[in-house]
């Protein structure tokens, strides 16, 4: 990140944003989606960001780099429905070397209303789980607001 550019901004510029659909298997038995798969849906969105952001995490893995959760947060406000379409909004909050902080939204997809939001705290590991450093070219994938 630039010096010259504030934490909000940056996190404006690091946000994708996706369409997905709440599927029965997804469902209790009333149509309505089970808690865990709102982190499911964080996931989702996490690999989707490194996708845009011309770096896929299976990339990242092949160069020998884990980002492993050590913190996970959910919010529930709102109750999906089976068929439910929504809108994913991943943000990359903070990236260090040795950490990446994404934050995430799920919203209703035409008033986009809040449903859930929540974080995720990674440390970067190498293949024998220790802690290392990502690379350079791979914290300015993640830093660009190219998309």
């Amino acid at each position: 990140m630039k010096k010259s550019q504030s934490s909000e901004e940056f996190s404006k510029i690091n946000y994708i944003e996706f369409k997905e659909r709440v599927r029965y298997s997804e469902c209790d038995r009333m149509g309505v989606a089970h808690n865990k798969n709102y982190l499911e849906w964080f996931e989702i969105g996490r690999t989707e960001f490194c996708r845009q952001k011309q770096i896929p995490y299976k990339d990242i893995e092949a160069q020998g780099y884990y980002l492993v959760v050590v913190e996970a947060f959910c919010k529930y406000k709102k109750p999906l429905k089976y068929d439910q379409e929504f809108l994913v909004r991943v943000t990359l909050e903070d990236v260090s070397p040795k950490k990446v902080i994404f934050t995430y939204e799920l919203l209703t997809k035409k008033e986009k209303m809040p449903i859930a939001s929540g974080y995720t705290i990674h440390i970067v590991t190498n293949a024998e789980a220790r802690v290392c450093s990502l690379p350079n070219h791979i914290l300015n994938r993640l830093k660009s607001s190219e998309v």
